[in-house]
């Protein structure tokens, strides 16, 4: 049983077991499913990943207001370009884009850990697994680092934006994508936990302010910059950088952060950009549909 990152650690180093197979057999004992069953479900939320990371790439997406509509694959055809982050990291805010997009058009997409915040895992996981050639197997393995830092997170903090904001949204997923991203460039347990805390580090006290109150600007942004801050934190992390504050620890201010932001700033869409004029001016569109469609 393991309650925080530290828990994870210590087991790890008393059983010599790899986290996945620690995270595997928690989760195992949780939902009495076999080991098979686990994977086979972790194999169906991949494909769903996979799906939404790729479906707007090419076809953008329809939606309410449309303010995100065409993100993913404009952001695919800079990759193709003369960008400055190159192409790797326009692949990967492309993937992140699209499932966005995808969430904003009421498609399929796996909350990881939330609807708001679906596009950071999946593009992590598929551009690093590529960069690694990664099996799916390795992939899948990944995804139960990634569970198992959600479920501490989830467990003594929060990953919801209305109580504490979109550092508990994109922070949480950019934490457990950057545990991943360690994970399958085949770096240690401690680097894992060091990825997550630098993660957050990165993102503490973030807001959570959506347009209109839509999930989609600043979301897919955030989606994006998120992808960006898990795979940046990993190799920080691989690199050896110590984050000196543990990730338990970070876990813990991110919490209390959260719990001081004025609920304005936690998805009211009644602060943040979300007040300012522009914001405002969708904001009555919408209701103007939505007294149309009445």
């Amino acid at each position: 049983m393991y309650n925080t990152i530290e828990d994870l650690l210590k087991l790890h180093r008393c059983t010599g077991e790899p986290l996945h197979r620690i995270i595997l057999k928690e989760e195992m004992e949780l939902s009495e499913l076999s080991e098979e069953q686990v994977y086979d479900r972790l194999r169906e939320r991949y494909q769903v990943m996979v799906a939404s990371a790729q479906k707007a790439l090419s076809q953008p997406q329809k939606m309410v207001l449309g303010l995100i509509e065409g993100q993913a694959s404009c952001q695919r055809g800079h990759a193709e370009g003369q960008s400055i982050c190159g192409g790797f990291l326009n692949e990967l805010m492309a993937m992140a884009l699209s499932c966005s997009e995808v969430n904003a058009s009421m498609g399929r997409i796996c909350a990881a850990p939330t609807a708001g915040s679906c596009g950071i895992l999946p593009a992590v996981l598929l551009a690093v697994g590529r960069r690694y050639d990664a099996s799916e197997q390795q992939i899948l393995d990944a995804m139960l680092v990634a569970g198992g830092f959600g479920a501490v997170i989830t467990r003594n903090a929060t990953v919801s934006g209305a109580e504490g904001g979109c550092q508990a949204e994109c922070g949480a997923a950019a934490a457990m994508a950057a545990a991943a991203a360690v994970m399958l460039a085949g770096g240690s347990a401690e680097m894992a936990a060091n990825a997550c805390s630098i993660a957050l580090m990165n993102v503490m006290g973030l807001v959570c302010d959506p347009v209109a109150g839509l999930v989609q600007l600043p979301c897919s942004f955030r989606n994006a910059s998120g992808a960006v801050n898990a795979v940046l934190s990993a190799d920080l992390a691989l690199a050896g950088q110590d984050p000196k504050i543990p990730a338990d620890q970070c876990i813990d201010a991110m919490y209390r952060v959260g719990k001081k932001l004025p609920m304005e700033l936690r998805e009211t869409a009644l602060g943040g950009i979300a007040t300012q004029p522009a914001g405002k001016a969708y904001a009555d569109q919408l209701r103007q549909i939505a007294q149309r469609a009445d």
